[in-house]
């Protein structure tokens, strides 16, 4: 007979399996590194010093060998008592005691070498990333900050996490910027630099560059019961440390989980302006002089779209004296326009900038220099998968945007930017390919990294494109559609040809069709089989192709 155990002694026997560990230690080291598996026991780690909890977040502290190692930056309190104490542990549980101090933070050997480890997309060392946050130039600098979780390779502890790159391929991932306190733990948002000194942050020669965030209350136990609102965060020395402003929160709750917030300045009336992201479908944008006080402007509704707006200004068709203001969405849906400086209001309909399955949050830069005039956008390719690593989830490749007069109306093109050639290994070239059905060409190239671009005839064909690691790229000439794991999005021949390119690094696929009237977004896990061009229904042509093997941007 089944013996039904109640509620309360289920408790009993939970409280008597698990209890609250602790471990005395002395500050010495520059980094407490912490354990990490994935599965292992999870529950809250605080650091107290001097009787107060000065680190806390979520962990699956590892028994044993661990996934990869946690850094805490513990520099500030040196030389102190501290207890480090987690809850919800196996009373025989020793894994506390594998915490270990050191001056430099410690990690597994082998970083950037997995198997499944982007080599030319920015992926953070160690645990979970989604939204790109904050992307802003700074002397010859480019910043990217990122959702991120050091602490596990799951979604939680919501910190900014940094890394910064000089030529958009090579980045260097610094400490995270931004963590999580009694507001809640930090949420998107995005960066400028304050020129003027509007919100008199500057101390020294150096502009101060200030982000603004979203604290997202309720997300801790240290949050409980806060609400969702807008802070800012600074740095006044190039972005290597930061210093949370003391007034925050500058926005405070609006309705439901409002965040998100994406600042720009608005030179004809000299105020930054907000879109933020407030509830449902609708989005509200905002005016400061000095990015502390801020004044409602108005709401707008868009169907079919929610979370991390982006907004800015940009050229229509290079020309200078020409110039729209187009807002985008999460899911990259986009509306281009004009901005008085009060309202913002559309001149086209929604449109869709890629139709991949894995672009989301997408965020461009802010604060470049003239002599560039750039407009760069990065992605988190949501949703990919990478089995056994220490890291989960990766960045898009850089792409310039450019708005352009199409015979459809105004349009964002997506290209690749011009800095992905430092990595170009060897390129291959060939001209004139006949492609038959039951002949497709093969390369003859091994590897998984590739920038390949290549220009078709269709010719009798149905079909053509390209097969690589089990997946198909694959243009079908009566429908206009260009489809690739899955999707599909409309492509219209350009003088009789097809233009396709594609970025091929491990876990992912880009591709871009008739230079970037189209782009096409995507994860994968690679199978069986190499790269081969082929055609169905009938014979085609490949006019032009060039395969350049790419190294490795670590």
């Amino acid at each position: 007979m089944m013996r039904v155990l109640s509620p309360v002694l289920i408790g009993l026997m939970l409280l008597s399996v698990h209890t609250e560990k602790t471990m005395k230690l002395t500050l010495e080291k520059n980094f407490l590194n912490i354990p990490v598996k994935a599965g292992a026991d999870k529950g809250w780690l605080s650091l107290t010093v001097d009787g107060k909890a000065v680190k806390t977040f979520e962990v699956e502290i590892a028994p044993g060998k661990p996934d990869f190692w946690a850094n805490v930056d513990i520099r500030a309190y040196k030389g102190k008592e501290a207890v480090l104490r987690m809850d919800q542990l196996p009373e025989d549980s020793e894994a506390l005691e594998g915490t270990t101090q050191s001056d430099e933070a410690k990690s597994l050997e082998g970083a950037y070498q997995e198997s499944l480890r982007p080599q030319f997309h920015f992926s953070p060392r160690r645990g979970w990333t989604n939204d790109p946050n904050g992307l802003v130039y700074y002397k010859g600098e480019y910043h990217l900050f990122f959702q991120h979780n050091p602490f596990g390779t799951g979604w939680g502890n919501m910190t900014w996490g940094h890394a910064v790159s000089r030529n958009l391929v090579h980045w260097q991932e610094l400490p995270p910027a931004i963590e999580p306190d009694n507001l809640g733990a930090i949420f998107s948002g995005s960066a400028v630099v304050d020129t003027d000194n509007t919100a008199g942050f500057q101390k020294g020669a150096e502009k101060p560059i200030v982000a603004i965030y979203t604290a997202a209350g309720g997300s801790s136990p240290e949050s409980e019961g806060q609400p969702f609102t807008q802070c800012l965060a600074y740095s006044t020395d190039r972005g290597r440390t930061w210093s949370k402003y003391e007034g925050n929160p500058v926005l405070k709750h609006i309705v439901g989980a409002n965040r998100d917030p994406k600042v720009a300045w608005h030179a004809p009336t000299r105020r930054w302006v907000m879109a933020l992201f407030l509830d449902g479908h609708e989005y509200g944008f905002f005016a400061s002089p000095d990015l502390k006080e801020w004044d409602h402007l108005h709401n707008i509704a868009v169907p079919g779209c929610g979370e991390c707006p982006d907004f800015f200004e940009t050229p229509v068709d290079g020309e200078s004296d020409n110039r729209k203001w187009v807002w985008t969405a999460a899911n990259g849906m986009y509306l281009v326009g004009s901005f008085d400086g009060q309202k913002f209001v559309s001149e086209t309909p929604l449109q869709q900038a890629d139709y991949g399955a894995n672009y989301y949050a997408v965020q461009s830069y802010s604060d470049m220099p003239p002599s560039d005039g750039r407009r760069i956008q990065i992605a988190w390719m949501n949703g990919g998968s990478y089995p056994g690593m220490p890291f989960n989830q990766q960045m898009s490749f850089p792409c310039e945007l450019t708005l352009r007069a199409a015979p459809d109306g105004l349009r964002l093109f997506r290209w690749p930017v011009k800095e992905i050639r430092r990595l170009y290994r060897k390129t291959h070239r060939w001209k004139n390919i006949p492609l038959n059905p039951d002949e497709p060409f093969l390369p003859g190239l091994s590897g998984s990294l590739f920038d390949i671009r290549a220009e078709f005839e269709a010719g009798d064909a149905a079909g053509f494109g390209f097969r690589i690691g089990g997946a198909s790229v694959l243009y079908r000439v009566q429908e206009k559609t260009l489809s690739c794991l899955s999707r599909s999005a409309p492509l219209e021949p350009e003088k009789g040809r097809i233009r396709l390119r594609l970025l091929v690094d491990r876990a992912s696929l880009e591709l871009f069709g008739n230079g970037g009237r189209v782009s096409m977004t995507s994860c994968f896990l690679p199978g069986e089989g190499g790269l081969e061009m082929i055609a169905s229904g009938g014979p085609a042509k490949v006019v032009s192709l060039e395969i350049s093997e790419m190294h490795s941007a670590w």
